[in-house]
């Protein structure tokens, strides 16, 4: 069968996604309001708050969710074959993924861009944000420990991508001026990208290593703490210095990226080289319920309510733009995944190993992930459109990079905006500071990093923690959704878009979080088994305080329709 139709099955959902289901929800829903005066607006402080043109924005906000994660999970998942995969990253992005984006960012608009954790508060109650906080703070430390480890074992396998990784971020700063000028956005955005572009076949050409290491971390060690050095000096700039030119000038470049390798499989139609369904090797997961907190980024996430809320609802310029930021931001991220499902199962990639897709999956865990995406996607570019295959390559390890760099630049942010609320909350003084609490922030990244081991290098714990962050962060992403239906019925609406699809993913990152807390107890890994239980217990102490108050909002709903009233829907 020709990849063809997992491209067009994908695609032709996403469109319905975002012209009808997208639609509904942003006019039957959330019912935007063009009028309303965003935090942007009413906070505007040209560091953290600030109004900014949607096309920016979403850029923004896109690449920052993004990360490798679309990448990884899918590259994985296919291992039980492409059709669940298929299923999940487009029913997933249309009505789980699009409406917890969308949601989160409208919800937080409406309460002064206050982060989910802190939102949780304010529809809930108290109780729930002190634990809501505990997830989200567990979760983006997971997010940073391993996409520290990701960025430095693709830099060490292409080092071809070092210079164009690095180099991006002089030309972001220098986008992020031009458009603070007021340049034209399009200009800026033609020369930005074909600058990138300029620098990804140089580095093609000049690949570096570094030269010199920290005694006896090894290469990817150094890596690790040269990322956190620089993450942790991101996160204390403006947004509109680089963060947010950084992320926009990737999201550009994405699209390029996601033109080229589409068209490619339009040129080439390979053949689908992977099982519809795998007969899998002893000894792998479960399909139910592990296939839903592997392809999280991809299909639905809860790192992106934390984004949403956390830094795009400071910079929304117009209540109305959050469906193209939210949702469409969400349906960019599922077209990274479907991409990903068809450059790793295409005959293309398979026939470039002996032994076929069998040898390169040849378990589980021993894919090669965001490796095969480069692999495969590379051999479907150079295929079609006959650019040579190790710019091709460059192309694809740089997309990867770049991606999980801005996540990490977004991550580290969010993480000090988590500790300054505690300092704020506990009256703490010193953990307000944005020094002390970025320093707070990365020494908890590198315990992770570094205290968790896989044995292979120091700084290796991020290979271990794609499964408990797998689960982790779908069980955040329910307690998101608990959280904005919660708020959809103080309005009195109709908030059965967003419980569906709560109900759903919390049984299943519940019964993955158990699967997973029995496997680390049998091999010992203590500290994921601290974490994971931990996310689970606080998840079910969230669960029943938004109980509680839905159950007594239905209290007052009778109280008011026996007295002849109805609660009143204004917000």
């Amino acid at each position: 069968m020709s990849s063809l139709f997992i491209v067009l099955f994908g695609l032709v959902g996403f469109t319905f996604g975002w012209f009808v289901y997208s639609k509904f929800i942003a006019e039957k829903i959330y019912r935007l309001d063009p009028n309303y005066v965003t935090p942007a607006h009413k906070f505007e402080d040209g560091v953290d708050y600030v109004p900014t043109n949607k096309f920016v924005l979403w850029g923004s906000h896109f690449t920052a969710v993004a990360g490798a994660a679309p990448i990884v999970g899918p590259a994985i998942a296919v291992y039980w074959g492409w059709l669940p995969a298929l299923l999940w990253v487009t029913f997933g992005s249309i009505f789980f993924a699009g409406v917890h984006d969308f949601g989160a960012l409208w919800a937080s608009n409406r309460h002064d861009a206050k982060s989910i954790g802190a939102l949780s508060e304010s529809i809930v109650g108290q109780r729930a944000r002190a634990v809501f906080m505990v997830i989200i703070f567990l979760l983006l430390v997971l997010v940073n420990a391993m996409f520290a480890t990701i960025i430095a074992s693709e830099m060490i396998e292409y080092p071809s991508s070092v210079f164009p990784a690095w180099i991006a971020i002089p030309v972001a700063i220098a986008v992020g001026v031009l458009i603070r000028r007021k340049v034209n956005l399009l200009a800026v955005s033609i020369i930005g990208v074909v600058f990138l572009y300029a620098t990804i076949y140089v580095g093609s050409v000049m690949p570096l290593e570094l030269p010199i290491g920290i005694p006896g971390l090894g290469e990817h060690g150094d890596w690790i703490i040269i990322l956190y050095i620089y993450a942790a000096i991101a996160s204390m700039l403006p947004v509109w210095l680089l963060l947010q030119p950084r992320d926009y000038i990737n999201g550009a470049q994405l699209i390029v990226g996601l033109f080229v390798l589409y068209t490619a499989v339009l040129l080439t139609s390979p053949d689908v080289a992977a099982p519809m369904i795998n007969t899998v090797a002893e000894g792998t997961p479960p399909i139910f319920p592990i296939l839903f907190v592997t392809i999280a980024c991809g299909a639905l996430s809860g790192f992106h309510g934390i984004v949403s809320s956390g830094t795009s609802a400071k910079q929304l310029n117009n209540e109305k733009d959050a469906r193209f930021v939210g949702y469409l931001g969400a349906l960019g991220e599922g077209s990274l995944a479907l991409i990903t499902i068809t450059a790793v199962t295409g005959s293309l990639y398979a026939s470039s190993v002996a032994g076929g897709w069998d040898a390169i999956y040849p378990s589980f865990t021993g894919g090669p992930a965001a490796g095969g995406f480069i692999a495969g996607g590379a051999l479907l570019i150079s295929e079609g459109w006959g650019i040579s295959l190790g710019f091709a390559q460059t192309m694809l390890a740089v997309m990867v990079v770049l991606f999980a760099g801005t996540t990490m630049d977004a991550g580290l942010r969010l993480t000090r905006y988590i500790i300054q609320e505690w300092g704020s909350i506990y009256q703490i003084e010193a953990l307000k500071s944005n020094y002390i609490s970025t320093f707070v922030a990365v020494g908890a990244c590198l315990l992770l990093a570094f205290g968790v081991s896989n044995g292979n290098y120091p700084g290796d714990g991020g290979t271990l923690i794609w499964p408990v962050f797998g689960a982790t962060n779908q069980i955040l992403a329910s307690m998101t959704l608990i959280v904005i239906a919660v708020y959809l019925l103080k309005l009195g609406r109709s908030a059965k878009p967003l419980l569906i699809p709560m109900c759903f993913i919390l049984f299943m990152a519940s019964w993955a979080g158990v699967w997973y807390v029995m496997d680390y107890v049998s091999k010992g890994q203590w500290i994921l088994v601290l974490i994971q239980v931990a996310v689970m217990v606080s998840a079910l102490f969230i669960i029943l305080e938004a109980w509680s108050a839905a159950s007594k909002l239905g209290r007052e709903y009778s109280a008011g329709d026996k007295e002849g009233s109805v609660p009143s829907s204004n917000e």
